[in-house]
C-alpha cells in the first residue's frame, strides 16, 4: 500500500503581513472556528501560519481537484492532536503533524492509499 505526501513551510512573518495588508485575507482561506480559535493566543500569528501550512501539505498529500484552501481545516480532538477536515468532515487515511518556531511553520500531511 502506497502513501502521498506533503509538506509545507510557511515565514510566519508573511502570513501576519498578508492579513495586514488584505483584511479579507483570513476569512478568504481560514474557516471561522480557525479564526476564533487563533485568535485566543496571546500571538495568533504562528496558529494561522501553522494551519496554512497544514492546507498546503493536505492539499499536495490529497491530491483532489476541485478542493480549495478554505475547504480544508485543522481541528483538535480532546488531547489537543490535530487532524484535518476537508469540507468540515474528517476524511479517514489523512494524517497531519504541526510544529512552529518563532519565524517558521511546518506542516506534514500523509494520506494512505
Amino acid at each position: 500500500m502506497a502513501a502521498a505526501l506533503g509538506v509545507d513551510i510557511v515565514d510566519i512573518r508573511r502570513i501576519r503581513e498578508a492579513a495586514r495588508r488584505r483584511p479579507k485575507f483570513l476569512p478568504r482561506v481560514f474557516t471561522p472556528e480557525e479564526i476564533a480559535y487563533c485568535r485566543t493566543k496571546s500571538d495568533p500569528w504562528p496558529h494561522f501560519a501553522v494551519r496554512f501550512a497544514a492546507k498546503e501539505a493536505v492539499w499536495k498529500a490529497a491530491g483532489m481537484k476541485g478542493i480549495f484552501l478554505k475547504d480544508i481545516s485543522v481541528a483538535r480532538d480532546a488531547s489537543g492532536r490535530p487532524w484535518a477536515l476537508i469540507r468540515g468532515r474528517k476524511r479517514p487515511g489523512i494524517e497531519i503533524s504541526l510544529s512552529h518556531s518563532r519565524d517558521y511553520a511546518v506542516a506534514v500531511a500523509m494520506k494512505s492509499r
